[in-house]
């Protein structure tokens, strides 16, 4: 039953750092600029952010096996018409528009399936590791990939190897258990469905410009159609997009209490905010993938322009960060038979922090990428023991019947927090490179500040007793 679902979260998580290491050859290629290839990706990552609620909702409409098969069959034909693709057009239809789409309607089945054919905690707590294990591998990994792919091949061919791994899904998917949907089978929420996803669009969008524009004044002209609506030295427009943002989620809000009190089924309940536990959970789930991904960009910038690092080997300089993450999702299951999900996650944080310390003394104080590893891997054990419990925390806080509204609000706070983490980092690093400045050490001392908050909201939770062993 895993094999398929930790492949479909490795693929995804694959697909959102290799084509990184890709930008200038895939430039040449279209026949566009690299402003043009960044374009997609940032609309990659804004299709699956904005559509991951609606998409999981579907879950409840279509049924969980039929959303995740929809969901792999589109992605793969987003991968493969963005790998013959001759321009930028058909690129942004393949990568951006069908594998974000497809992206936002596979990854919530995943929890979905794990959390309803998983009573036992424990076993629950298994697959999580096994699933998160593979969204980590794949991350760290999708550099070296497709930095090797590229290199000995053409981009084209990384494309091509996500269609052969979608279709090989496929197959082993059929063999999948397809739970029963709620009955009667809800309507669907266009509404809210629309303010959803443009408000969550506008959020991401606002802090993926960070990096660009900056967080006070912005850093160059803001324009749109070649009208500069914001120039330089205005306020930031990324507190524009964000309040727009924020103005579409709190009309979504109340469209869902207006929706409820109408007695209709609107497109996530109220309840799903309710929880204690779980919104803790939520939020320390936001702080752990804003840590991992700021943690991998930090590191990956570091080694490519202070060291002049290749794409491969930065991604082999990662490896202890993939080693320490899969050691400690592999014992997911030994681990939530022993110890409370609190602990774990308090635990995972204190080894995020101490790994984050390690990783900024070690760097500051020579080059060489052996001065990062230690940092890393211990780094590592810890978000792959804290992210593995959050997830199992959150899902595991509702029954079955609200798993689709959990879970594409769980995936929907954990895209918010990746995205964060690298336009985050991204803008330290622009900020602080000036000099006699250190741009890195700033970035990780964020970092660690963040975790810190993160450790804090993680002592929070309710101590809920671990199941006998």
């Amino acid at each position: 039953m895993i094999l398929p679902l930790a492949l479909a979260q490795f693929i995804c998580s694959y697909a959102g750092t290799a084509m990184n290491v890709a930008i200038t050859p895939m430039a040449h290629d279209l026949h566009t600029t690299v402003f043009g290839v960044q374009t997609t990706i940032t609309l990659f990552t804004l299709t699956m952010a904005a559509l991951m609620i609606p998409g999981s909702k579907l879950t409840d409409v279509w049924g969980r096996k039929r959303c995740l098969v929809a969901g792999l069959l589109l992605y793969g034909a987003g991968a493969l018409l963005a790998a013959v693709a001759p321009g930028l057009g058909l690129m942004l239809l393949g990568n951006a528009l069908l594998e974000g789409v497809g992206s936002a309607l596979m990854i919530p089945p995943i929890y979905i399936l794990i959390t309803v054919a998983s009573p036992d905690l424990a076993v629950r707590a298994k697959y999580f590791g096994i699933v998160s294990g593979a969204g980590a591998l794949g991350a760290a990994t999708g550099p070296l990939i497709g930095g090797l792919i590229t290199s000995l091949i053409t981009w084209r061919a990384s494309f091509l190897l996500q269609v052969l791994v979608i279709g090989w899904i496929v197959v082993l998917v059929r063999r999948l258990p397809d739970p029963a949907r709620p009955d009667p089978r809800p309507r669907f929420d266009v509404t809210g469905a629309v303010l959803s996803a443009v408000g969550l669009m506008f959020v991401v969008l606002g802090v993926l410009q960070s990096t660009t524009y900056g967080w006070r004044g912005a850093r160059t002209d803001f324009a749109v159609a070649g009208h500069v609506l914001i120039a330089e030295g205005g306020i930031s427009p990324v507190w524009l997009s964000l309040a727009l943002g924020a103005l579409a989620l709190a009309l979504f809000v109340l469209h869902l209490r207006r929706t409820e009190r109408a007695g209709r089924t609107p497109l996530i309940h109220l309840r799903m905010f309710g929880d204690r536990a779980a919104n803790l959970g939520l939020g320390t789930q936001a702080v752990q993938w804003l840590v991992m991904q700021g943690t991998f960009f930090v590191t990956a910038v570091y080694l490519q322009e202070a060291l002049g690092y290749s794409a491969v080997m930065t991604g082999l300089a990662l490896t202890p960060a993939t080693v320490g993450i899969l050691a400690s999702s592999a014992a997911a299951e030994r681990f939530a038979r022993r110890r409370t999900q609190r602990t774990l996650i308090v635990g995972g944080f204190v080894l995020t922090v101490l790994g984050t310390v390690t990783l900024l003394v070690l760097a500051a104080t020579g080059t060489g990428a052996w001065r990062t590893a230690p940092g890393l891997l211990v780094a590592g054990v810890g978000l792959g023991a804290m992210l593995t419990a959050s997830v199992n925390l959150v899902q595991s806080a509702f029954p079955d019947r609200d798993q689709g509204d959990i879970s594409g609000l769980s995936r929907a706070v954990s895209n918010l927090g990746s995205s964060l983490g690298t336009a985050l980092v991204g803008s330290v690093i622009v900020a602080a490179s000036q000099p006699g400045r250190q741009p890195y050490a700033a970035s990780l001392t964020v970092l660690v500040v963040i975790a810190v908050i993160g450790l804090l909201v993680a002592a929070l939770l309710p101590r809920v007793p671990a199941p006998q062993r």
